[in-house]
């Protein structure tokens, strides 16, 4: 990869390693709904008056199928599923096991041309599915069946989102992409979170983690993914969540107190050997650097960093 492409892949492992760390503090004041809703409604908050002022929003008419299918995919229903499963396991855990991501965007890819693995990016992905399965195994087991299944269709959602902002909105602006994915989100689950909205005011602690979840992870991290997939393509930019595993055990250890088993330890070693080798070029780099997959149409005004 680029050395901006460097740049974004390790900005993005940090901002989206967080998230497991607040959403386990988030579900102990308030409903998932609530929790949810509050986060994209921030993020669009954010992102809208940069759309609005750059006249951004005027690009997006007659995709609005394909903005919906990737809302559906990448917000609605993955942010549910992980944060009513975290209410049962470990923030950890968690964040390991959505490093089943690359795995299956690794299946998806197989049907577009542009996104053929070498074997050497098929053996990293290999050994980062091993140390999933040793983590969702008897050995590291912590809660139910049920919370792994809901975080392993978190992970597909993860692996279709990409896809379909490279293949269908890539050529938009980011920004307006964004905020109306978000405001979308935000109108899904408004009726959930006025039903079961808290009696009493969340503490400190929890109405922090509301924010930073907001703010910092959904409104900042959505405009640098998009970045990240036109840069390096939609493959390669799920490979990221072999790098959140590595800041969500380390919060959810140093801040939550969660135990380090060995299973926990090796599944870790595993995941990041498999992230080495999963991005590693799939074809000879080209003069003046690695072609770039689908970049989006430059606009003007459309950061929000």
């Amino acid at each position: 990869m680029s050395r901006r492409g460097w740049l974004l892949f390790v900005a993005m492992g940090v901002i989206w390693g967080i998230p497991y760390l607040l959403i386990k503090v988030a579900d102990g004041g308030v409903s998932v709904p609530v929790l949810v809703g509050t986060r994209v409604a921030l993020g669009s908050l954010l992102l809208w008056p940069a759309a609005i002022r750059g006249g951004h929003l005027r690009a997006l008419k007659g995709h609005l199928e394909w903005l919906a299918a990737f809302t559906a995919v990448e917000i609605v229903a993955p942010w549910a599923l992980l944060s009513n499963a975290e209410r049962h396991l470990p923030s950890s855990t968690s964040g390991l096991l959505i490093a089943a991501v690359p795995i299956f965007s690794a299946l998806l890819a197989l049907t577009y041309q542009g996104d053929r693995l070498t074997p050497v990016r098929w053996a990293g992905l290999a050994i980062g599915l091993g140390g999933v399965a040793l983590l969702a195994g008897p050995a590291a087991g912590k809660g139910d069946a049920l919370s792994v299944v809901q975080v392993l269709l978190t992970a597909l959602g993860y692996a279709l989102g990409p896809l379909i902002a490279n293949r269908k909105l890539a050529d938009l602006p980011p920004v307006a992409v964004n905020a109306a994915c978000l405001g979308a989100a935000a109108v899904v689950y408004a009726p959930f979170a006025a039903l079961t909205w808290p009696r009493a005011i969340p503490s400190v602690q929890v109405l922090g983690a509301l924010a930073a979840l907001g703010v910092i992870c959904t409104a900042v991290a959505f405009v640098v993914f998009f970045r990240l997939i036109a840069e390096v393509g939609p493959a390669r930019a799920t490979v990221i969540t072999y790098v959140n595993p590595a800041v969500a055990v380390a919060l959810g250890v140093g801040v939550l107190g969660e135990h380090l088993t060995p299973a926990i330890g090796v599944s870790f070693a595993a995941i990041l050997g498999g992230s080495i080798l999963a991005t590693r070029p799939s074809e000879p780099k080209r003069r003046g650097g690695q072609p770039r997959i689908l970049p989006p149409r430059p606009v003007q005004n459309d950061s929000v960093l």
